[in-house]
């Protein structure tokens, strides 16, 4: 008979639960370690068909190391599985193991792709990265606050120009000067490091054949091509290009029942950061004046923002970008900016 496994996972031990034919048969504890954990599954669930989990920090490293022993592991979208799991009545590690197993058994769950470590560690270049540059954004805030209640202010500019203002500032300011000058050597560390993360992702950027192609669409750039390879991985994982916009949160969500039926807003669902970058991209192409910003995109995104607004308008450029770049990436054309919105999002 097949056996069916639910694991509550948390960052120290992991509850366990295996049940056959409608049945708990073993339950259990054990240190979150994928080795540790394939070691009781094949000792208590010798024919384990299911073995699933929730999404969270451990989830990618847990998918990968029990694929690696064989074990058949699956990982599910967790805000799906709280709603069965809420209706137990105690909450423990292991009533959720065993609501987990239940689901495993039943198929009645949402799996989820789990990234490659590949695709991982570029997402973690590109978060560092940010993190790097919005500590340097509230350093740089944090010593024109301080200064202004001096009656010092700081001229606007960045870089070096910001770097000389400060110390031609706090040339007789000796007392502030010790204060303000370690937050202008920290945040002078701070660009530095980041400016060593920009040259990786311009390089990761300059071998990939697809990024380079992405590039070719207006508003999109090294780090935005980067990304979004990272989150897409393979074109294959989505049947059609329609669907990339959904599964980035970037369409209405739409609520019926009964007499009542309306659209919302976007969902919001999926990757943060990537609809983030899409966003600013959409936003570029209709406001830079460039030439090569000039397409059918960008006039039909134009048009609709006289329609709808601005922020409405991006939105849906940004969209129609998560598609486009998906069809790109399926067909290996470059951006045509003379095709129609239609053609574009053909695949």
């Amino acid at each position: 008979m097949d056996q069916y496994i639910g694991l509550d996972v948390s960052l120290k031990d992991t509850a366990i639960s295996v049940r056959e034919d409608g049945k708990r048969i073993w339950r259990g504890k054990c240190p979150s370690d994928p080795t540790l954990l394939a070691e009781l599954i094949r000792k208590h669930a010798p024919h384990a068909r299911r073995v699933v989990f929730e999404t969270g920090p451990l989830s990618t490293w847990f998918y990968h190391a029990l694929t690696a022993e064989g074990a058949p592991a699956i990982c599910i979208e967790a805000r799906h599985a709280q709603k069965v799991l809420n209706e137990t009545l105690n909450k423990t590690d292991a009533n959720d193991a065993d609501g987990l197993a239940q689901l495993a058994e039943a198929g009645f769950y949402k799996a989820v792709r789990v990234k490659s470590f590949d695709a991982m560690l570029t997402r973690a270049l590109v978060a560092a990265r940010n993190q790097l540059l919005n500590l340097s954004t509230q350093l740089g805030n944090q010593i024109r606050g301080v200064m202004k209640t001096f009656g010092l202010i700081v001229p606007k500019g960045t870089g070096r120009v910001f770097d000389t203002h400060v110390r031609e500032l706090l040339e007789r300011q000796t007392s502030l000067a010790q204060i303000i000058l370690p937050l202008l050597d920290a945040w002078h560390n701070i660009r530095k490091r980041a400016a060593i993360l920009d040259r990786q992702l311009i390089a990761a950027a300059r071998q990939s054949p697809a990024t380079k192609l992405l590039m070719t669409v207006p508003g999109i750039g090294a780090i935005t091509a980067v990304s979004y390879i990272a989150a897409i991985e393979d074109p294959e994982n989505f049947r059609t290009s329609r669907s990339v916009g959904a599964w980035l949160g970037l369409t209405t969500r739409r609520y019926q029942s009964g007499e009542v039926d309306y659209d919302g807003h976007i969902s919001r669902r999926g990757d943060n950061r990537l609809r983030g970058l899409l966003y600013e991209a959409a936003t570029t192409l209709l406001t830079r004046t460039s030439a090569r910003t000039e397409s059918s995109l960008k006039n039909w995104g134009l048009k609709l923002r006289e329609r709808l607004g601005f922020k409405r308008a991006a939105v849906a450029v940004a969209r129609k970008l998560a598609v486009i770049m998906h069809t790109m990436l399926k067909t290996g054309e470059t951006f045509n900016p003379s095709a129609g919105t239609n053609a574009l999002m053909k695949v």
